[in-house]
């Protein structure tokens, strides 16, 4: 008998045979006759009994093999399967005592749900098996209480029954239902061996969706959660983390998951009054967050909840919410400002790495709580930081510390980075205390800087408050310490304030070299404050940007120099890269274009600025510097990173410039086509891309476009002809750049010098590359394509000629050669195809299809049939095409109908 064979194997194997069976009653259902269920039911039941005394890990997986019989059998084939196990597990005799039995029973019973949630039972099996479940609470519900409430149950047995609940709530047992218990496991929290599993049932039962429908069981909640504070309490002094954290997560599941419900009781206000200060309590436990504490954290979600409730009241009802509340939140303030706090000097320098960065994600969640309190508090929060702050300040006691002021700090800072402080009065004044801040510890002097930063808008507007703050973000440039935090905020400043910065502009531009000189910052730091400069210098008139141009990169051009006539190696290679950087950064934010609309249309009279003439200074310093990058190249046209740094160069300034950069198309184009015809390189498809998208439809700029596009053209399709595999990164912007091609310029498919025919057979090799961005460049390509083979006779013929071959690299991917992820863009090429060329589809398709097993050998000619005449009556409606050959593509697979087929 397989009962005799299976209880006289080791555990090992023991367990592989009953997960074995749970796998075959699971998956392959269907296999097994339904004359051998009862059997199999039979044998289980028999099986758990005898490892009720056995190894653990075994009865769980025959429980889990039970629990999936009957979920499948469920509720035809075994009504009241429930109560049955129950009464089988409860009657005496065998040679299994009765706590084992009792243990095996609460397993079994618990694994039921769990089995359930992960079960591949079809929708409409799961909605039926949901219902059974839930009218057999009835046969679970007395035998937990019975167990729970017997004084002699020993502590194992009423752990598992905890744990019993907390699976069976997950079913949506109606809250009013396990009333009983819920009590129960209150009760239990007073037991540390069943604490944390008390805890978890508490939770989980409080937290289920449905249970807000039981207002009356709920408000019996708020007394017993209310009462736990004495035992809360005691945990904070006693330092026991655990158990104040438990009791919190209580309090909070309650108020969180029913505060709407709660709130809505007018008569019970005082006792959720109340539950609302117990988690106040918990907010603002005592200790540093995560060092002392890990509690606090679970809060912050609550009060956003509460906060919206409160909000969502109509106008009169939400003004007799807000008499109570608002005192509530100021407190609330006060208390998040104290938990932001840093710790003392010495006791954060003994703090971990990772202790550092779980405070700081602490602090920013404790700043996004403050912005979303001031969508209730409004302007009077700011008065009220304002007003601590100044007290603070102007106290003469030496008992002030750092992190008091950086928290007040941190609060306008939270605010100002997110909301509009423009109108609030107390800006001023608190522009005018930082000068006064006392600046001796780093956390607080970023936090300084950070505050200057998020009111640069403000700045902007009150220009005149400038000469209080920019003294202390230059100073503070020179600290490496402050890198981040200096660096942002100038370069916030130089983007908000610009028009009013030209007074200031010699000092700000002589600070930003010498801490460059001097290497003071890290590379994205020195990229940052180029941007800052490029910003900064857009607002000056053209010769003064050209002067500072010219003391601002004289140096690095002369270190390009030294480094171009150097033998290529990884540290020269470094230094190339970043001063190519440098210059990227700051021609991608120099952009005296925008002076004349922005002071015409926004700015002041007082900021207005002549016009400009003459030739853009970007460009002016790229003719200069054309040369000395040629020479660059030449040396290092090998290398992708260096031949990416330099087209960086350009193509953030074509995207600056736009038709500004007119003057350099020519000779830039022919630098792109001498460095692609060398060494092929992505980066220079990616900024011919850049330069056929803005440049192509200019008359006097077409001529040297068309060559560069058909030299890369041909190039490519050289390498194409060599193989393609090893260079998907070039077949992606290629693919790209053909599309950009025919979006901005068909034209240029007109050329006789341009294989389109090549290009075309290029682009179905490439729907078969593996790699997804590709694909999906060549499917945009192919979109484009289609659309013009009506008024661009070479492409109408080859699509006459070769349009089929698109199709069946189309179909093989839909039937299952392609990711599942790319069918939304095969779907659009055919969706192109049925648009503009029906007849010639309405054929393909026919032929295609017919070859027996294509595109997949899992579709009937039914099957093919079917998609071939929706796609066909398709012509206007893209979503719909998705939709079917998402369908299709399912059946090809062998996925549809599968909870694969769910997720998709």
């Amino acid at each position: 008998m397989m009962q005799e064979g299976f209880i006289c194997c080791v555990p090992e194997i023991q367990y592989f045979g009953a997960s074995a069976l749970h796998t075959k009653i699971s998956r392959y259902w269907g296999d097994i006759p339904a004359e051998q269920y009862d059997t199999l039911k039979t044998q289980l039941f028999s099986q758990i009994a005898r490892f009720a005394s056995g190894s653990k890990i075994v009865l769980t997986r025959l429980c889990v093999a039970l629990a999936s019989l009957a979920l499948n059998m469920m509720p035809e084939a075994w009504p009241g399967a429930v109560s049955e196990m129950v009464r089988m597990f409860q009657e005496e005799g065998g040679e299994v005592d009765g706590r084992a039995r009792c243990l095996a029973l609460l397993e079994l019973l618990t694994v039921l749900p769990e089995e359930f949630q992960t079960s591949r039972l079809p929708q409409y099996r799961k909605g039926q098996v949901r219902g059974a479940l839930g009218r057999e609470w009835t046969a679970v519900y007395p035998l937990l209480q019975q167990l729970l409430r017997q004084p002699d149950s020993p502590p194992l047995v009423k752990a598992r029954v905890l744990k019993c609940l907390s699976s069976w709530v997950l079913l949506d047992v109606p809250l009013n239902e396990s009333e009983g218990l819920v009590e129960a496991s209150f009760t239990a929290l007073a037991d540390p061996e069943l604490f944390d599993t008390a805890v978890e049932a508490i939770v989980n039962t409080i937290s289920q969706p449905d249970s807000q429908r039981y207002v009356n069981t709920l408000l019996k909640l708020v007394p017993q959660v209310l009462q736990l504070q004495e035992q809360l309490r005691d945990a904070v002094q006693n330092g026991d983390m655990e158990t104040s954290h438990g009791i919190c997560r209580i309090a909070v599941s309650l108020g969180e998951n029913h505060s709407r419900a709660l709130l809505e009781q007018v008569e019970h206000w005082q006792s959720f009054l109340a539950l609302v200060n117990m988690i106040m309590f918990c907010t603002g436990i005592p200790g540093h967050y995560p060092v002392n504490e890990t509690t606090s954290s679970l809060t912050l979600t609550f009060w956003y909840t509460l906060q919206d409730d409160i909000m969502s009241f109509e106008a009169e009802k939400q003004a007799v919410y807000l008499q109570v509340y608002r005192p509530v939140y100021f407190q609330l303030v006060d208390v998040l400002l104290h938990k932001a706090q840093f710790p003392t000097d010495e006791e954060y320098a003994s703090w971990s790495s990772d202790e550092k960065e779980q405070f700081r994600i602490y602090r920013v969640d404790i700043s996004d709580t403050l912005m979303y309190v001031y969508e209730m508090l409004g302007a009077e929060l700011l008065s009220n930081l304002y007003d601590k702050l100044g007290r603070l300040l102007t106290n003469t006691e030496p008992t002030t510390t750092w992190q008091h002021t950086e928290a007040l700090l941190y609060g306008f800072q939270s605010i100002a980075e997110t909301i509009d402080v423009n109108y609030s009065d107390v800006i001023p004044g608190l522009i005018g205390l930082i000068p006064r801040i006392n600046i001796n510890n780093v956390q607080l002097a970023d936090t300084v800087m950070f505050t200057i930063g998020a009111l640069a808008e403000w700045l902007a507007d009150h220009p005149v408050m400038l000469s209080s703050v920019l003294p202390l973000v230059l100073q503070a440039l020179g600290n490496p310490d402050l890198s981040v935090s200096s660096v942002s905020t100038l370069k916030k400043i130089c983007r908000e304030c610009k028009y009013d910065l030209p007074p200031y502009a010699n000092n700000i531009v002589a600070v930003s070299q010498e801490v460059l000189i001097k290497q003071i910052h890290k590379t994205s730091q020195c990229m940052w404050l180029m941007q800052a400069l490029g910003f900064l210098l857009s607002a000056l008139p053209v010769e003064e940007i050209l002067r500072n141009l010219h003391s601002l990169i004289t140096p690095y051009i002369q270190q390009l120099e030294k480094l171009a006539g150097e033998t290529p190696n990884p540290s020269n290679k470094l230094a190339i890269i970043h001063i190519l950087g440098l210059l990227s950064n700051l021609f991608t934010t120099l952009d005296i274009t925008k002076q004349e609309e922005e002071s015409g249309e926004n700015a002041p009279p007082i900021k207005s600025v002549p016009p400009q003439t003459g030739p853009n200074p970007v460009v002016v310093v790229l003719q200069q510097v054309f040369a000395l990058i040629q020479t660059v190249l030449s040396k290092w046209l090998n290398d992708s990173q260096v031949v990416e740094a330099v087209c960086a160069i350009f193509e953030k300034s074509v995207k600056t410039l736009l038709h500004d950069f007119a003057p350099m198309v020519s000779q830039l184009s022919e630098m792109l086509g001498q460095m692609y015809s060398t060494i092929p390189q992505a980066s220079a498809l990616d900024l011919t891309r850049q330069m056929v998208h803005i440049f192509a439809s200019e008359t006097n700029h077409f001529p040297p476009i068309k060559a560069l596009f058909e030299l890369v053209t041909s190039v490519t399709l050289t390498i194409f002809q060599q193989g393609p595999r090893d260079h998907p990164d070039i077949v992606d912007s290629f693919m790209q750049l053909q599309a950009q091609a025919l979006k901005r310029k068909p034209d240029l498919f007109l050329s006789e010098s341009l294989d389109v025919k090549a290009v075309f057979h290029c682009g179905v090799l490439s729907l078969k590359f593996p790699e997804g961005p590709t694909v999906k460049s060549t499917c945009f390509f192919f979109t484009e394509l289609i659309a013009h083979c009506a008024d661009v006779p070479p492409v109408g013929q080859v699509l006459q000629e070769d349009g089929k071959l698109l199709l069946l690299a189309v179909l093989e991917a839909i039937g299952g050669q392609s990711s599942r992820s790319l069918m939304d863009q095969f779907a659009e090429v055919l969706f192109c195809l049925n648009k503009h060329c029906f007849a010639l589809l309405t054929v393909w398709l026919k032929e295609a299809l017919r070859s027996p097993g294509f595109p997949s050998s899992r579709v009937s000619d039914e099957q093919k049939d079917t998609f071939s005449q929706q796609v066909l009556r398709e012509r206007v409606n893209k979503r719909r095409v998705k939709d079917i050959v998402k369908e299709f593509t399912l059946v090809c697979r062998g996925l549809h109908g599968t909870e694969y087929a769910a997720d998709y």
